[in-house]
């Protein structure tokens, strides 16, 4: 086990405060991870004010982790201490049902295991998130990250907004001579912007707020249509 010192919320009207919990020990699958940066998303505000009432008090947030391996287990191939990684929504699953097999974790028939809000397999202890100083898991749900360290601050929203957006645009294959329409400048329209931009596409922002205008082209939007326009 080890001390783990982080942010939690303790119930859903009062500000995250701080909050030492233990980690479990590495284990012979397990990397841990000296968490630099952690990616603020929104679900981690629904989950800390149990808006989606299933939260397990206290909460530590937090699913879009960067940060450097400080310790790897026995069987762990792909990580070294020193390496840097990150860790998304997922920290486990039962890696055993058809859907596992298949890399489909998220689709795991048994029940994912998230990142926080638990429980975690083997227990019915909590999950915590990256609202951390450091976090231990198991290897499979570790990526390798190959950005310099003076970027890894912007790596982290990759980790949830970054691969929300740009899944649907690989599985649809967008790219030059193609538009592609994003409704909304926010924390995932910023990246599909960005992303669609970068395959190629032609970026048509739909928004209703005229001031993102600008934003939105600096992002790589070819037009931005104000939604609240008449006409």
């Amino acid at each position: 086990m080890s001390t783990t010192i982080g942010y939690a919320a303790f119930d859903p009207s009062t500000p995250l405060a701080p909050h030492t919990f233990s980690r479990r020990a590495v284990g012979p699958n397990d990397v841990q991870i000296d968490i630099l940066f952690c990616g603020v998303c929104h679900s981690d505000l629904h989950t800390a004010r149990n808006e989606w009432n299933n939260t397990r008090y206290p909460s530590v947030p937090g699913h879009e982790i960067v940060g450097r391996v400080s310790a790897v287990g026995a069987n762990v191939s792909k990580f070294k201490a020193g390496d840097i990684a990150g860790v998304g929504c997922l920290v486990d699953s039962c890696q055993s049902c058809p859907s596992c097999g298949e890399g489909l974790e998220q689709y795991c028939e048994n029940g994912f295991i998230g990142t926080y809000n638990g429980p975690a397999f083997g227990g019915g202890e909590n999950t915590f998130g990256g609202y951390s100083d450091n976090i231990v898991v198991n290897e499979k749900f570790v990526l390798r990250i190959s950005h310099t360290e003076d970027t890894l601050a912007a790596v982290a929203p990759l980790l949830c907004a970054g691969i929300t957006t740009y899944s649907p645009l690989r599985q649809w294959k967008v790219g030059p001579g193609q538009k592609v329409g994003v409704v909304g400048l926010g924390g995932l329209g910023h990246m599909a912007v960005k992303i669609a931009n970068a395959m190629g596409a032609h970026v048509v922002l739909f928004t209703t707020s005229p001031d993102k205008k600008e934003d939105a082209l600096r992002l790589g939007a070819s037009e931005v249509v104000v939604s609240k326009n008449q006409g």
